[in-house]
C-alpha cells in the first residue's frame, strides 16, 4: 500500500434529521447544516472563502450557490453550482479539494439539501425527474427512473442469474443500518418477505427496492492542508476520479458495466490502495439493483457474486464490506443532492470513530461513490484517517 500525501483534508461534516420535516424549506435547511458543519470543523463563516452548492427541485434556482450566500450573508472569493445528479455530492468534494489543492481557497463550504418530500407534490416531483429519459428515444415511450434501473436488473438477473431475494436482503441490510442512526427516516425493521411483497414499482424492482423521497441537508467543509491543522478531526482526501460513459440509457454502452469502473480505478491510483484495502465503503444505492452492479463493477465482489454476499450478511457490520452503515438513500433518506452528501459524512464519521452503534471496528480507509442519471456520472473518493 503506498498512500499519496493529501492536499485536501475533510475538516467539517454535518446531517440535519432526515425524513418528514414540517415547514422546512431548501434554504432553511443549507443554513442548518451549514452551520453545524462549520462548527464541527471549529470555523467560522468568515473563514470560508469557497461556497459550493448543488441544486433543488422544490426551490429551483439557476444559480443556487449565489442565493445561498446571499441568505447566509457571506462574500466567498469562489462560488458555484454543481449539477450532477446524484453524483454531485461526490463531485462537489472534488472540485473543492482542487480549489484547496491549488491555494485559490483555504476552506470551501460544499452544502446541500432539499424538502422533496413536503415542498413538491408526487406529480411535481414525477414532473421534474422525468427529464431524465432522452427527448426523442425514450420520453415518448414513457420511461420512468423506476423503469430504467428496472431495466438494468433484468439484464443483471438475466446473465447473472441473481435472485430478487438477494436485491432484498441488500434492502434488508441498509434498514438494519438505518436502524442504528438516530437521524434516519426508516428505522422500523424489514424482512426479505416485507421487500419481496411489496408493491411492484417496475418489475422486478418492488417498492422497498426503491429509494426514499425525503426532506433533508448536509454539509462538507474541504480545508487546505495547511488550514486543516488547527481544525478539529480532519481526515484525508487520498484519491479522486470520475467516469463518464453515457446520459441517457439508450446511448449505455453496457448494462451492467458503469463509469464507476473507471472512476474507481482513478481514485484507487491516485490514493496508492485497492478494493481489499478498504473498511467500509459508502456507495450509491437509488434501487438495490444500482448497489449490486456497482459493487461488482467497481471491483469489490466477481461478478455474481455480490447478491450472494449480501443473502450471507457480507455488507452488514462484522461483514467483509460493511456499505452504507447510515442507511443509505434506501432507508437513511434520499434528499436530492444531499443523498449522495450523506454517504461522504458518514465515511467521515467511520474514520474519526463518531459512528456510535454503527462503526465498523478500526476504520482507517474509506470508499465514497456517487452515480447520477441512470448510471451515468460516477465520482469516486478514497479518505483516510490520519
Amino acid at each position: 500500500m503506498n498512500r499519496r500525501s493529501p492536499d485536501a483534508w475533510i475538516t467539517g461534516v454535518s446531517t440535519t434529521q432526515v425524513g418528514e420535516l414540517a415547514g422546512s424549506s431548501c434554504m432553511a435547511l443549507h443554513d442548518a447544516a451549514a452551520k453545524v458543519a462549520l462548527e464541527d470543523a471549529g470555523l467560522a463563516l468568515a473563514d470560508v472563502d469557497g461556497v459550493l452548492c448543488a441544486y433543488s427541485l422544490a426551490e429551483p434556482h439557476p444559480m443556487l450557490a449565489s442565493a445561498f450566500c446571499e441568505y447566509v450573508n457571506v462574500h466567498p472569493g469562489f462560488c458555484a453550482a454543481i449539477q450532477a445528479g446524484g453524483a454531485t455530492g461526490a463531485i462537489m468534494i472534488m472540485q473543492a479539494a482542487a480549489l484547496v489543492s491549488s491555494g485559490q481557497c483555504r476552506h470551501v463550504l460544499c452544502v446541500t439539501g432539499d424538502n422533496r418530500l413536503t415542498g413538491m407534490s408526487r406529480d411535481g416531483a414525477v414532473a421534474a425527474l422525468a427529464q431524465f429519459g432522452h427527448p426523442q428515444f425514450e420520453q415518448p415511450y414513457g420511461t420512468s427512473v423506476p423503469a430504467s434501473y428496472a431495466m438494468v436488473a433484468q439484464r443483471y438477473l438475466h446473465e447473472y442469474g441473481a435472485t430478487l431475494e438477494q436485491l432484498a436482503a441488500i434492502a434488508v441490510e441498509h434498514r438494519r443500518h438505518a436502524a442504528r442512526h438516530p437521524a434516519a427516516h426508516m428505522r422500523q425493521p424489514i424482512t426479505l418477505k416485507d421487500v419481496m411483497r411489496s408493491r411492484i414499482i417496475s418489475t422486478p424492482l418492488r417498492l422497498l427496492d426503491c429509494c426514499l423521497v425525503s426532506d433533508g441537508a448536509a454539509a462538507v467543509v474541504v480545508s487546505a492542508c495547511d488550514a486543516a491543522r488547527d481544525t478539529r478531526a480532519p481526515v484525508e482526501v487520498l484519491g479522486l476520479g470520475q467516469g463518464h460513459t453515457h446520459e441517457h440509457l439508450v446511448a449505455a454502452p453496457s448494462l451492467v458495466d458503469f463509469g464507476c469502473k473507471q472512476s474507481s480505478r482513478r481514485a484507487f491510483g491516485q490514493a496508492g490502495v485497492g478494493c481489499a484495502d478498504i473498511d467500509v465503503a459508502l456507495i450509491y444505492d437509488s434501487f438495490t439493483i444500482t448497489l449490486l452492479v456497482e459493487l461488482e463493477s467497481i471491483g469489490f465482489f466477481e461478478r455474481g457474486e455480490a447478491g450472494h454476499a449480501a443473502l450471507a450478511g457480507e455488507l452488514g457490520l462484522g461483514g467483509r464490506l460493511p456499505c452504507n452503515t447510515h442507511g443509505g438513500l434506501l432507508s437513511f433518506g434520499h434528499s436530492g443532492a444531499a443523498g449522495g452528501m450523506f454517504h461522504v459524512v458518514e465515511a467521515v464519521r467511520q474514520l474519526r470513530a463518531e459512528a456510535a452503534d454503527r462503526q465498523v471496528a478500526d476504520s482507517r480507509l474509506a470508499f465514497v461513490h456517487g452515480d447520477g442519471g441512470i448510471l451515468s456520472a460516477h465520482c469516486s473518493i478514497v479518505l483516510g484517517r490520519h
